[in-house]
């Protein structure tokens, strides 16, 4: 087993957690009680850090311990057409299917996109705690988390981290959807 492995992966926890915060490295050393330098090794993947010291990492950037040697993967849920629970109308040709809903303090924003085939629109990580809600309405697109877009087709719902980047790809023409981005 490779030595460096552990270090690697808190550094790279340390560097997306300090990211999705929206924290400076001279903010979070200053919080955590550790030199500047000090996160900036650890950050890097070289240094030998105490158990004090990311502890006091994990205190600053509001983390379990557990998540700098296993950090947790972004939920990702996707809602294909035709699934979910659905609630039917006695009068008419009527269905509405919850597919998320609001946790209590939330802000929610709702968008209409239409989009082209091309390159696609890449979008940086927003505020951290954002979450995207998409249901394609028309065409067919990929979309969510950057590195791991799903592909959806009309009725198709996808929910993913904002806060990390991420994407949305028209993969034919009049592509349509309604996008809620909630921030809690």
């Amino acid at each position: 087993m490779d030595s460096k492995a552990p270090l690697d992966v808190i550094a790279a926890s340390l560097r997306a957690t300090r990211g999705r915060s929206g924290l400076s490295l001279t903010e979070v050393a200053k919080r955590a009680g550790v030199a500047k330098s000090t996160l900036s090794q650890l950050e890097s993947g070289t240094g030998n850090p105490s158990v004090e010291t990311l502890w006091a990492l994990c205190v600053a950037l509001e983390i379990q311990f557990a998540d700098l040697l296993e950090p947790p993967r972004p939920k990702v849920q996707v809602i294909r057409a035709n699934e979910g629970p659905a609630i039917y109308s006695e009068r008419s040709d009527y269905s509405a299917t919850l597919v998320a809903a609001s946790p209590p303090h939330a802000r929610r924003d709702l968008y209409r996109i239409v989009v082209a085939p091309g390159p696609g629109r890449e979008s940086q990580p927003h505020m951290p705690g954002t979450v995207e809600h998409v249901v394609l309405s028309t065409g067919r697109a990929l979309i969510g988390p950057l590195e791991d877009p799903v592909e959806l087709h009309p009725g198709d719902y996808i929910a993913y981290p904002g806060d990390v980047a991420h994407l949305f790809k028209a993969l034919e023409p009049n592509t349509t959807a309604v996008l809620v981005s909630e921030t809690s």
